[in-house]
């Protein structure tokens, strides 16, 4: 845990600039390990279940709310 506090501390003097930069490349960062793990979890069938309940719902015409 060490490492992760010097990295929040790093963050913590980083000048706006920098910050902003920061802030782009880990939400790039962050997105990109999102899709992998939607990926692999599609590959492993962990969504199989989900799919086929929404796949029946919507066959059956039965309204989902948002």
């Amino acid at each position: 845990m060490g490492n992760v506090k010097s990295i929040e501390q790093a963050i913590q003097t980083l000048p706006p600039d920098e910050l902003a930069e920061f802030r782009r490349w880990f939400a790039e960062f962050d997105a990109a390990a999102w899709d992998r793990q939607i990926e692999n979890d599609t590959s492993a069938g962990k969504l199989d279940r989900l799919a086929a309940e929404a796949r029946a719902d919507y066959d059956a015409g039965v309204p989902r709310s948002l």
